[in-house]
């Protein structure tokens, strides 16, 4: 058997795995258990995830990736060919290529650690791609046309912003301020509000259930559990929507200065074309509640949430994967571009 064509969404919070002509074949958390000791890996990814905030002394459960780019390069690289190994691509004779994603901000640096973790996993070639360009494509945007295209692409570690046309991107902004970032200003809030302190589950948790970033979106209450930081022991307490998106709006303001940042640096009749196709919202975070409300009342524009979100940048190198002889032919040119 043949190597095969693989795409992926090398993400901050999920790894995302496309095969050519099988479609998305793996979606699990970026999460890699080792023993501290030994550092031997334990588990990977959806195993690991359970293990976040619950293991012993010697056992971390941790993120590799940090902010959209390596943190870790050896865990990075074990929990790649974990992933790989068991998707099942690697032929007797042939090793798969591979197209991974990256925020559109990524130093020579950076390309270069994701590139070499992709390649010792197991890799024969390895073609980097701007994130939010492959998250339009999967969204259904059709970026090669002569007219403009917008894309918000929030994911786990950065927010990236970019204005598209035939094929490129016009202008684009990366932020570090994405659903991480909403995670740690909820449990700040509660450790500061009502001095208890929350693991990051608990506050993704709460993201999920009753977060909501518009003046108008949700009114509902959730209990959560943690622990006491005046007599440490464990404790109750209810919080409401309200409290949240108090909690998130310096960080959702972030998101609006990118956007309006990039609008303002756009083209005339590119802005134009936006004003009639709207805003394209991508990745884990356009799942907040209410951001793509809140979106469209700032920039005075309208505002789509993807059909999948968190799968538009699997579903986008599956199509780029399509063409990926002519990404080889056009290769050291787009590794240029991304510098």
């Amino acid at each position: 058997m043949l190597g095969k064509d693989i795409g992926i969404d090398l993400g901050t919070a999920n790894v995302l795995i496309y095969v050519k002509g099988r479609g998305v074949v793996l979606d699990e958390p970026s999460v890699v258990a080792i023993d501290s000791d030994s550092k031997k890996v334990l588990a990977v990814g959806n195993e690991a995830y359970m293990m976040v905030g619950r293991t012993p002394g010697n056992i971390v459960a941790m993120r590799p990736m940090r902010d959209g780019v390596i943190a870790d390069f050896d865990i990075t690289e074990a929990m790649l060919k974990h992933f790989i190994d068991k998707i099942g691509v690697k032929g007797f004779m042939a090793r798969p290529r591979i197209l991974i994603c990256c925020p559109t901000n990524i130093t020579s640096v950076e390309q270069k650690a994701i590139r070499e973790a992709a390649e010792r996993s197991g890799a024969k070639t390895v073609y980097l791609e701007e994130e939010p360009k492959i998250a339009a494509v999967g969204a259904g945007m059709d970026i090669f046309a002569p007219s403009g295209n917008m894309v918000v692409d929030v994911g786990g570690g950065t927010t990236d912003v970019a204005i598209l046309s035939m094929g490129s991107i016009v202008t684009a902004s990366s932020i570090k301020v994405a659903g991480d970032k909403f995670d740690a200003d909820i449990m700040r809030y509660i450790k500061r509000q009502y001095k208890l302190m929350i693991g990051e589950r608990t506050s993704e948790d709460i993201k999920k259930t009753i977060a909501t970033v518009c003046p108008d979106g949700r009114d509902e209450k959730m209990d959560i559990r943690g622990r006491d930081l005046v007599t440490g022991l464990p404790q109750t307490i209810t919080i409401t929507s309200k409290e949240i998106k108090g909690a998130l709006s310096e960080s959702v303001s972030h998101i609006v200065l990118a956007a309006r940042s990039v609008l303002e640096r756009t083209p005339p009749e590119l802005s134009a074309d936006i004003i009639d196709r709207g805003v394209m919202l991508t990745g884990g975070g356009a799942l907040l509640h209410g951001l793509d409300k809140l979106l469209a009342q700032e920039l005075k524009l309208p505002v789509l949430v993807a059909e999948e979100p968190m799968h538009c940048v699997a579903q986008g190198t599956a199509m780029m994967l399509e063409n990926l002889d002519r990404i080889k032919a056009n290769a050291p040119k787009r590794r240029s571009v991304l510098k």
